[in-house]
């Protein structure tokens, strides 16, 4: 294959580590005028367009952005894909939601050519908000999870996916059984995973819809191909928890449910952690799990408020999650402006390059990828975006007050939206264009 080679010129930023961690100057790298060098969908330079312009030969493609901002695509770590077409639900908390919204519209995955549809909107809506990985939750139903492999296989995407394991304390439509699961999500993982750039995540739905022996044979599957993902929900609601304590009094509490049957790993994703306590989040730290933080969803079902500080102070890895259909946006800044309001009821500040971190490289970091993603440092995957500073009449104004980059980061995570995204690049190739 010929050497593809292009280059973009524009104001660059990304994180390079967690603010709480090295402190806010230290979390990041910015060029005001930087130049991103992608060869064959992996990026091989990145620095000021001055002293990299010289070293590139004459010939080479260059797309120069005015008025815009580089950074690395958005990580989603918490999405239901079969929710696509019930975001904006009124009326429920939680598990009210889950009985009059939720089961109804996953049933229609049971046919494949809505499967398909939906698949196609879904993965639009992605990348239209600059999400170029995400942790997505199938319906129970095996074609829900072929459908969206196979329309992200088409534009080489890196995304992670799983059928829902749901054997109890559903509407008989929607439940498989212990075995079946087992069998489906075995097929499934043969076909798809580490297929290209597609990875397989085993998917009890939560502890209250599984029994004792769907979760053993969930932690099964995960002993037989150590390199799965594993993706449920934990502590969201305060009468979720009460009802796990009433299905599973043989255990201490949400966490030792799924800690008993060795669903905690390094690549193990727990959806929301609303209500965990220290121990649980000593616990998750300790086995390398992460916690999806869903700030539009726990708003909007009333589920409570995550507690950022505390998973900071165990060194826990958190991603961001939209949650949609739970969550109200796929907009990953809109999801920002969210979790800054969550902090602020909690006398707390996040600052815009932890905000950065939360949507990028600590996205990557929760699911184990930031060798591939979440930066844009070279060697990593070519997946970017480029952000309009104009993209609204508001926002052109806004920014033109702007006296640093900080300020421009926090507008654009309060004002933006899918408007903002202008361009998004997956593994180099263009995926959308406003």
């Amino acid at each position: 294959m010929p050497l593809t080679r292009k280059a973009y010129r524009a104001a660059i930023l990304h994180s390079i580590a967690d603010p709480a961690e090295v402190g806010i100057e230290a979390s990041y790298e910015y060029f005001e005028d930087g130049l991103l060098v992608v060869d064959n969908g992996q990026i091989s330079a990145l620095g000021h367009a001055s002293e990299l312009l010289a070293s590139l030969p004459a010939d080479i493609e260059i797309t120069h952005y005015q008025d815009a901002l580089i950074t690395p695509g958005f990580i989603d770590t918490h999405i239901h894909l079969p929710q696509t077409g019930m975001v904006g639900a009124y009326g429920e908390q939680l598990l009210d939601w889950l009985n009059t919204y939720t089961f109804p519209c996953e049933s229609q995955f049971a046919d494949q050519a809505h499967a398909e549809e939906v698949a196609g909107i879904f993965i639009k809506e992605l990348l239209r908000n600059g999400t170029t990985t995400a942790l997505v939750f199938g319906s129970v139903h095996p074609q829900s999870v072929n459908a969206f492999f196979e329309a992200a296989q088409k534009l080489d995407l890196r995304m992670i996916a799983g059928k829902v394991m749901m054997d109890r304390n559903a509407p008989d439509y929607l439940t498989d059984t212990a075995e079946s699961s087992y069998l489906e999500s075995k097929a499934l993982i043969e076909r798809w995973h580490s297929k290209g750039r597609l990875h397989y995540a085993v998917t009890p739905r939560f502890a209250p819809t599984s029994t004792p022996e769907q979760l053993t044979l969930a932690g099964q599957l995960l002993g037989e191909y150590p390199d799965l993902y594993m993706q449920t929900h934990i502590s969201e609601n305060l009468q979720e928890v009460e009802w796990v304590k009433e299905l599973f009094p043989e255990r201490k509490g949400y966490l030792d449910v799924y800690d008993h049957y060795q669903l905690l790993g390094e690549r193990s994703v727990f959806a929301h952690g609303v209500h965990l306590c220290d121990d649980e989040c000593a616990r998750l730290a300790q086995t390398g799990s992460a916690v999806a933080f869903c700030p539009t969803s726990n708003l909007f079902l009333g589920s409570g408020l995550f507690n950022l500080p505390m998973a900071e102070k165990h060194k826990l890895n958190v991603g961001l999650g939209t949650d949609v259909g739970g969550g109200t946006s796929f907009s990953l800044l809109q999801t920002l402006n969210e979790a800054y309001k969550v902090m602020q009821l909690q006398g707390a500040r996040l600052s815009p390059f932890k905000s950065l971190y939360l949507a990028t490289l600590g996205g990557a970091r929760a699911l184990r990828l930031e060798e591939r993603i979440g930066t844009l440092q070279p060697g990593t995957d070519a997946d970017f975006l480029v952000l309009d500073y104009n993209a609204t009449p508001l926002l052109s104004y806004r920014l033109k007050q702007s006296k640093s980059i900080a300020e421009t980061l926090f507008v654009l995570m309060t004002l933006g939206d899918d408007r903002t995204v202008a361009q998004t690049y997956a593994a180099g190739n263009l995926v959308h264009q406003r």
